[in-house]
Formats: C-alpha cells, sequence, structure tokens
C-alpha cells in the first residue's frame, strides 16, 4: 500500500503518471507493488465463457439498435459453464463499485486501474483481467437487456429507468449518440479479444515447455501490460458509456485506448502465430523422431521427413541411372542412404560414393543412395546449379525446389553443418547409422554397410593405418615382422634430415643383424591432392572415434591428427599395426640418437628399444598438443582427452579460409 500511496501522489505532478505516454516499464513498475502472489483459486475460464456469452450478445443487441432492426440471436453460440461453477459475485461488484461514477480523465482510470489491481492482488494476472471484463459484462448485459423489454414487461421498464436506458435508447439519443456508441461498442468488442487470446496463450503454456517453444515466454512476460491496458480501458469504457447516459458534456476520449488495445491485439496474434508454429515444429519433430525408433516403411518415413503432409502427387525422384524422374515408392522396402550436403558439394566428395554406388549395382544390392540437397531458398541461379550437380550422380536424387519440412532434425538431430553426411537407413526406417560419410572416406567398399557396429569392430582392429593409404599409388606390403616408418611434414629442410637419419637407421649392420627390416615412406613425396585426401581420412577416422572411450587407436589417431600443421610426424609400424606415433621433434631426435639405444636394439628388439628412447626423449621436450577439429557434420564432443598426458584438452576456436573462390570455410 505504500507503493501505492507514492505512486497517487505522483499523479498530476506531470506526465509520470499519464497511462498513455507511460512506457511498458513504467507500468510494470507501478503494477508488480499491487500483486502479492497468485495463490486464490478460481475458474477463470468458466467466467470468461459467461461474460463472453454476455458481451456477444450485448454487442449484437447495440449493433442491430443502432441499424434499425430487432435480430435474431439464437444462432449465435453460447458456451454452458460446468455444474460446480459458483459466480464470483460479491468481488464482480467491488469492482464495478470501483468504476462507478468516475470522472473522465486518463489520470483518473489510472489511479481506479490501481485501486482495481490492489483488490485482486491475491490473483493471476489473466484471473485480473476476466474478472474486471466479467465485472462489466455484469452491468452492461443488464443495461441491453433491459432495453429489448422495457416495452412490453412493467418491471424491465421500472429497472430501466433506474439505471438510466431510455436516456440512450431513445431514437434522438441513439441518432445524437450513434458514432460514441458504436466506437464504445467496438472497444468492447477488441478488449474481450485480448482475454479471449491471453487465455488461450495461458492453455498453450500449461500443455507445451517452454524449451520446445521458446515463443510463449515472451508473450507471457507481457501478460501483466496486456492486462493493465485491458483494465484501464474497461475503466475508461464505464465512464464514457456513464457520459452517454447522462447526457453529459464531457466525455473520456477512447481513441488512445483503441490504438493500444488494437497494437496489443496484432501483437498477441503474432505470439500466437509464432507458438503454433514452434508446437506444429515440435510435435513434427516427436513425430520424426518416434518413426526412426518404431518399425515403419523407408517411403513413409522420407515423406515424413521431407514433406511431411504435403507430399507432391508428381514424380520426385531423379533417377540418375536413366534420366528420368520415378516415383517414391521406388524406395519402398529399399536400404536407403540419404547423402545429404549443401549445392557448394564437391566433385571429390560425389566421387567418394561413386565406387559404393559400383559395389551396389554389381552386386544387385537393395540398397539405394539418394542425394537431398539442403538449400534455404531457392533461386534460378540455384536450381542450374543442382541441375549442373544432378547431371553428375548415376543414383536417386531428390528433384524438388521447396523447402525440407524436417531441416530442423536434419540439423540439429543429425548434426548436419553445411559438411555431406550419409544416414543409412533400413527398410523399416530404422537409422543404421547417423553419418557414414567418414567411415566411407576411410574405408570405402570394405566398411559396406556401413553400419555403426561394423565401423566400431573396425575401427578397434589396430591396423587402421592401412586404410588411410588406399588410394596412394606406392602401396605399402604388409608384412607380419617387417617394420614401416611413414613420415611427412610441412617443413622441407625437417624431412631432408629425417629422410637422412632414418635411411641410415634402416640400412645399420645392427639392425640386419637382428634380423629387422625396415621401410621408409615419405608422404610428401605424393601429389598435393594425395597429401589433402591423406588428412581428410586422418579427419574422418578421428571423427568415427572421438565419442568412443579412449583407447590405443583413438590416442594414435588423434596424436597423428595433432601433428597435420607441425614441421614432421612419423608413423612407426610393425607389419601393419601402429606402434609409435610421434612429433617430428621427437621422432627426429629419436633416429639421430640411434647409437644411443642400439644396445637395447640388440637385446630386445627395434619396437622396445625406438620406443624406450622415443619416450625417453619426448619427456625433455616440452610440446603442446594442439588439435584442430574440421567443422564436419557430427556432434562436436565437450571436451577432448589429450592423447600425450591425459589431460582435459583447452578449447579455443580457431577459423580457416582457404580461399577457394568465394567459399570461406568457418572451423572449430
Amino acid at each position: 500500500m505504500a507503493s501505492l500511496m507514492r505512486s497517487l501522489l505522483h499523479i498530476g505532478s506531470g506526465n509520470d503518471h499519464n497511462p498513455l505516454t507511460m512506457s511498458d516499464e513504467h507500468i510494470l513498475e507501478e503494477i508488480y507493488s499491487t500483486h502479492v502472489h497468485s495463490d486464490t483459486k478460481f475458474d477463470a475460464q468458466s467466467l470468461f465463457n459467461v461474460a463472453g456469452n454476455i458481451l456477444t450478445r450485448s454487442t449484437h443487441v447495440v449493433d442491430n439498435v443502432m441499424q434499425g432492426h430487432q435480430g435474431v440471436l439464437e444462432h449465435l453460440d453460447f458456451i454452458n459453464p460446468p455444474a460446480r461453477f459458483t459466480s464470483p459475485l460479491c468481488t464482480l461488484k467491488q469492482i464495478n463499485f470501483e468504476m462507478s461514477c468516475k470522472a473522465p480523465g486518463e489520470e483518473i482510470a489510472y489511479k481506479t486501474t490501481l485501486s482495481i489491481l490492489n483488490k485482486l492482488s491475491n490473483y493471476s494476472w489473466v484471473a485480473k483481467g476476466v474478472l474486471t471484463l466479467s465485472a462489466f459484462a455484469l452491468e452492461y448485459g443488464d443495461f441491453w437487456l433491459l432495453s429489448q423489454y422495457q416495452s412490453t414487461e412493467p418491471l424491465a421498464k421500472s429497472l430501466g429507468i433506474i439505471k438510466r436506458v431510455p436516456q440512450l435508447t431513445k431514437p434522438q439519443a441513439l441518432k445524437k449518440h450513434r458514432n460514441a456508441i458504436l466506437e464504445l461498442n467496438n472497444l468492447i468488442k477488441a478488449t474481450w479479444q485480448v482475454i479471449d487470446i491471453i487465455i488461450e496463450l495461458e492453455r498453450l503454456n500449461s500443455h507445451h515447455d517452454i524449451k520446445e517453444v521458446p515463443a510463449l515466454a515472451p508473450a507471457l512476460e507481457q501478460f501483466p501490460v496486456d492486462v493493465y491496458w485491458v483494465i484501464i480501458t474497461i475503466v475508461a469504457i464505464v465512464t464514457q458509456f456513464e457520459c452517454l447516459t447522462t447526457d453529459s458534456d464531457k466525455r473520456q476520449d477512447l481513441s488512445q485506448f483503441g490504438q493500444k488495445i488494437n497494437i496489443i491485439i496484432s501483437k498477441l496474434r503474432k505470439h500466437v502465430s509464432q507458438i503454433t508454429i514452434q508446437i506444429d515444429e515440435a510435435e513434427y519433430n516427436k513425430l520424426l523422431k518416434k518413426l526412426f525408433q518404431t518399425p515403419t516403411e523407408i517411403m513413409e518415413v522420407f515423406k515424413v521427413l521431407i514433406f511431411w503432409k504435403n507430399t507432391p502427387k508428381t514424380p520426385i525422384i531423379y533417377d540418375g541411372s536413366t534420366k528420368t524422374l520415378v516415383n517414391i515408392e521406388v524406395l519402398k522396402k529399399k536400404d536407403v542412404f540419404l547423402f545429404i550436403s549443401t549445392l557448394e558439394i564437391s566433385q571429390e566428395d560425389m566421387s567418394i560414393l561413386i565406387p559404393i554406388y559400383d559395389h551396389m549395382k554389381k552386386t544387385g544390392s537393395q540398397h539405394k543412395i539418394v542425394w537431398v540437397p539442403i538449400v534455404e531458398e531457392w533461386s534460378d541461379r540455384l536450381k542450374k546449379k543442382f541441375d549442373s550437380l544432378k547431371s553428375k550422380m548415376p543414383w536417386y536424387v531428390l528433384h524438388h525446389f521447396a523447402h525440407i519440412k524436417g531441416i530442423k532434425y536434419i540439423k540439429e538431430e543429425l548434426h548436419f553443418k553445411q559438411k555431406p553426411l550419409v544416414v543409412v537407413l533400413s527398410p523399416h526406417g530404422k537409422i543404421i547409422h547417423q553419418n557414414a560419410f567418414h567411415m566411407i572416406q576411410v574405408w570405402g567398399v570394405k566398411g559396406f554397410p556401413f553400419s555403426k557396429s561394423k565401423e566400431e569392430s573396425m575401427t578397434q582392429e589396430l591396423m587402421w593405418v592401412d586404410s588411410l593409404l588406399v588410394d596412394i599409388d606406392i602401396k605399402i606390403k604388409w608384412e607380419e615382422e617387417k617394420y614401416v616408418i611413414i613420415y611427412g611434414g610441412k617443413d622441407k629442410e625437417w624431412i631432408q634430415q629425417f629422410t637422412k637419419y632414418a635411411g641410415i637407421l634402416a640400412n645399420d649392420a645392427r639392425i640386419k643383424q637382428v634380423k629387422t627390416s625396415i621401410d621408409l615412406f615419405c608422404l610428401e613425396s605424393q601429389q598435393p591432392n594425395v597429401v589433402n585426401n591423406f588428412w581428410k581420412k586422418v579427419e574422418s577416422l578421428f571423427v568415427t572415434k572421438m565419442h568412443e572411450k579412449t583407447n590405443t587407436v583413438t590416442q594414435q589417431v588423434e596424436k597423428l591428427l595433432s601433428y597435420k600443421n607441425e614441421t614432421g610426424w612419423a608413423i612407426v609400424t610393425k607389419g601393419s599395426v601402429v606402434t609409435s606415433v610421434g612429433h617430428g621433434t621427437t621422432v627426429l631426435k629419436t633416429v639421430a640418437e640411434f647409437d644411443k639405444w642400439k644396445d637395447v636394439l640388440i637385446n630386445k628388439g627395434f619396437e622396445f628399444a625406438f620406443r624406450e628412447h622415443h619416450h625417453k626423449v619426448a619427456s625433455t621436450v616440452h610440446l603442446c598438443s594442439h588439435l584442430e577439429i574440421p567443422n564436419v557434420a557430427g556432434k562436436i564432443p565437450d571436451f577432448i582427452e589429450c592423447p600425450d598426458c591425459h589431460r582435459t584438452m583447452e578449447v579455443f576456436i580457431s577459423y580457416k579460409c582457404c580461399h577457394n573462390g568465394d567459399k570461406v570455410n568457418g572451423e572449430h
């Protein structure tokens, strides 16, 4: 009450408390002091329905009276409240007492509004609005009901005289006040709409989670201010109505209240529209998740993912092998590889799938590849680019120049981040692999049919390095007792030094004495595209393993990737099993210091001797492990364990531009 008194003392001291110039923040500051706690149990919906029945008929009566004829009201809807409903009549009468017999003026309306809010302090904001609207409906409905029966019913005539019904309903008065009556009647309808929409928003809020429907939050936050405007507008309406029934020269200006209410209606409708869209999206995503987990025909899953309710009746699948459009039924009972990408896909990315397609065709496999292009907004230029890419693909292509319904699911659940991904689906629509693109890039046809279980078994093998060298012209012959050192780096001088010392090591008589054979392979001797493909495979292999528990292979792959941009690096294998992965600084010193570990070599063999001395060297050299993870399709882990010291690595964000035309790649 102290806050209320301070507010009232300031009224009249300027424009600070003119409701038509106050900001929403100022209004909130004032009205929150009147709101104690929403602890009063109250059936606001039922009361609103009854008030709606009254106002619908009352405003309809007014419209008919102003048109000069009696309207038929029987066709208007009537919503019966539940049998247990009891009208809060005393509260309604108290509200009407607060509103009645006030002089016109915005500041008086403001003062009256605060008084009503104080009386309703224990009600929710929606209930405050419903109660005030219902209190007004009680009087407004009573007035126009009496007007209908005053000529035929003596009781109605007597009551009407007391309530000044004849002063406003006589032909002369109706003609004189026509515009004012219509303005007031229309404002009543608009004010009722505000509460109607607010109740709908509250209902939506009770049925949905704000996390799924974030547009609910700003709508709910605005309730107190919107309800305030409803109440002060009703107060102004009551004042204006009393001015009309007394034929007073003083009037309450309703125009600015009407403008404000219409603005609120427009804003609330936008909220409802946004919320409805988000609810539909949330329900759709739930349906999609359920479909991917429940046995369903793959064709139906594809329809829901791409179109949902608006599947075209015309053929929308382009068959790259026949250059014709075919019906979606071609996917029925098929294993499907959804090849998802933007139109920025490279020829190299497409070529990765060619051997897979040829293998499926040769073996008569029931697997089918479908390219799903992701385009935010189609244009003639993008359609031409699509046609060019489509012509290079022998598999199926989604030929549909419209928004993909499941784009949010593809981005959030399948973690699509511009880079291509391949989702493997069973004939029943179950996800067999969420993104097999990296698996295909590493193992090619060897990984077919690219299930998650097969990936796990393949990545647990210690012979992972062989898969990185599949496309390199010089084939390495993996022999069980033969050692291979594969090396490379950014520094030509380092490569020359390592080649020199590693060559001396490989040809040393003591190596031959222990019946050990060492082959050297320099990656940098290959063409740049071969080197690039090698590192792409390393990245893909890392992506396939980065969510697994740390093991020897995971650490080895992570180490190798962290050396990608270093001066040098080396992998040591026995047969095709990797025994060591080292940084250029430590491996160069290890081979250069062969004389220091030659005796260990003779006693314990090359593998033990090399690894032991390399470990000693690494313990004396401080090197930071720097790991750049490409912005790949897939979920990036929250943290990664360091492959050297096993601590959690610090997280940094880096950005990279390769100057490839106009395309800029951001990498994390």
